[in-house]
C-alpha cells in the first residue's frame, strides 16, 4: 500500500523521507494549508514582552516556525525562559530556531501519546502561582492545558501566530487523491490530526473509506476517521518508529 501522509507539506515531506528510508512507498498529501497570521503585531509584541514569561508553549512546529519568523532583529530567545510542546517534531524545530536545550520541555520520549495529557505530567510538579505563560497557536487549541495552568495559579495569555486553512492541491496531489480514491484498498492513510480528517470529509464529497485503511496517532484522531467512514483504522504511538513498524505490520 501506498502511504498518503497528511501531515502540512513541511512536515509531510519529512515523514515522507524517512519512511521511505524504512523501505515504506510514503507520498505527501497534505491536508492542512498554513498561512501566517493575518495580523504578525501581537507576534511582535510578544517577542518584546518574552523576557517576563516563565513559560512559553508552542503548539506545534508551525507555531513556533510562524512565531520566529517574525522576531525582531537583535532579539534572541531568554535564557530564563522555558519553552514547552507537546511532541518531537515540535521540540526540534524549537531547538534549530535557537531555543537552549536546557530550557526545553517536552513529554518523555517514551511517553504513550505526545499531547497536552503528556506534557502536563512534566509542568504539573513546577510551582506556576503568579506565573505568566503565553501559549503560541493558530486559530485555536490547547484549551485543556491552558485551563491546567490557570487553575494552578498562572496567569495564561494566548496569540496567534499562524491560521491553518483547507488543503489547495497542486496537480500532482490532486492526482495522488484520485488514484487513493479509485483504489482506496491499496492506500494507507497516516493522520496526524483531526483537523486533516475533517479538512478530507470536506474535499471529498464521496469516498469508500471503508475500503480504505488509515493509521491514527492518537485515540481522538482515530474516532474521527471512524465518523468519516473509515473501518480500518489502527492507532500507533506518534514516533516515527512506532508509525513505520505498525504499517508494516499491516503490509504484512
Amino acid at each position: 500500500m501506498k502511504v498518503l501522509v497528511t501531515r502540512p507539506a513541511t512536515q509531510a515531506d519529512d515523514w515522507v523521507q524517512q519512511l521511505r528510508a524504512k523501505g515504506l512507498d510514503a507520498a505527501a498529501l497534505p491536508l492542512i494549508g498554513i498561512s501566517p497570521a493575518i495580523n504578525t503585531m501581537p507576534v511582535v509584541l510578544a517577542w518584546v514582552q518574552l523576557a517576563k514569561r516563565k513559560l512559553v508553549v508552542f503548539v506545534s512546529p508551525n507555531a513556533a516556525e510562524q512565531f520566529f519568523a517574525v522576531k525582531p532583529a537583535g532579539m534572541f530567545w531568554p535564557a530564563e525562559v522555558h519553552a514547552a510542546c507537546t511532541g518531537p517534531g515540535t521540540g526540534q524545530m524549537l531547538l534549530k530556531l535557537g531555543v537552549p536545550r536546557d530550557r526545553l520541555i517536552e513529554p518523555a520520549a517514551d511517553a504513550p501519546q505526545f499531547d497536552s495529557e503528556s506534557l502536563w505530567t512534566r509542568l504539573a510538579t513546577m510551582q506556576w502561582q503568579g506565573a505568566s505563560v503565553l501559549l503560541v497557536r493558530g486559530d485555536g487549541g490547547r484549551e485543556w492545558l491552558s485551563e491546567q495552568l490557570t487553575s494552578q495559579g498562572a496567569a495564561v495569555s494566548k496569540v496567534v501566530a499562524y491560521h491553518s486553512t483547507a488543503p489547495k492541491f497542486n496537480k500532482a496531489q490532486r492526482a495522488q487523491l484520485n488514484a487513493a480514491l479509485a483504489f482506496p484498498q491499496h492506500h494507507l492513510w497516516l493522520f496526524s490530526s483531526s483537523e486533516a480528517v475533517t479538512h478530507l470529509a470536506s474535499a471529498v464529497t464521496f469516498g469508500n473509506w471503508h475500503k480504505a485503511w488509515a493509521v491514527a496517532t492518537h485515540p481522538r484522531i482515530a474516532a474521527r476517521a471512524q465518523e468519516l467512514g473509515f473501518s480500518n483504522v489502527v492507532q500507533t504511538r506518534p514516533a516515527i518508529d512506532a508509525v513505520a513498524a505498525c504499517i508494516q505490520s499491516l503490509a504484512t
